[in-house]
């Protein structure tokens, strides 16, 4: 008989992240060859732009893996947008990504109120999209070719 449970459990959560990463690399030779490679590491990667007071006007975090930038978090303050530093921001990004750590493409999801075009303008293409995430919202995910 099984019980289940649905409480938070970080320790499970851990466990559950191990035991998933295992049965996956088990499952796939590419996973495999990642094991033991700088590549089998994810790495943060973050960029910031301040403003003439010291203040936060913006900035860009995500991660590589596997030669892969994941793009997760960028913004512009309003009273700095129209300047360009979105496309600064990540390009620096993917300059980081591609020479520092031999990342060979990038990829980055946003809501369709929020950014799709201006990611198109920086080259990439949508290569999903998730209507209704939330209700409503059409999610895209969007991936370029460093």
């Amino acid at each position: 008989m099984f019980r289940f449970e649905t409480e938070v459990d970080k320790a499970r959560r851990i466990l559950l992240g191990q035991l998933l990463k295992d049965t996956n690399t088990e499952a796939s030779s590419v996973l495999r060859a990642l094991r033991g490679t700088p590549d089998e590491k994810e790495l943060p990667l973050h960029v910031w732009v301040m403003d003439d007071k010291g203040g936060l006007a913006g900035g860009l975090t995500g991660r590589t893996w596997a030669s892969w930038l994941h793009v997760d978090l960028l913004w512009v303050d309003a009273a700095h947008r129209g300047a360009g530093l979105g496309g600064q921001l990540l390009a620096r990004a993917e300059e980081s990504a591609r020479t520092e750590r031999s990342c060979a493409f990038s990829r980055v999801e946003t809501w369709d109120f929020q950014a799709p075009d201006f990611y198109r303008k920086q080259g990439y293409e949508v290569v999903g999209e998730v209507p209704d995430y939330p209700p409503g919202v059409t999610e895209f995910i969007l991936a370029k070719r460093l």
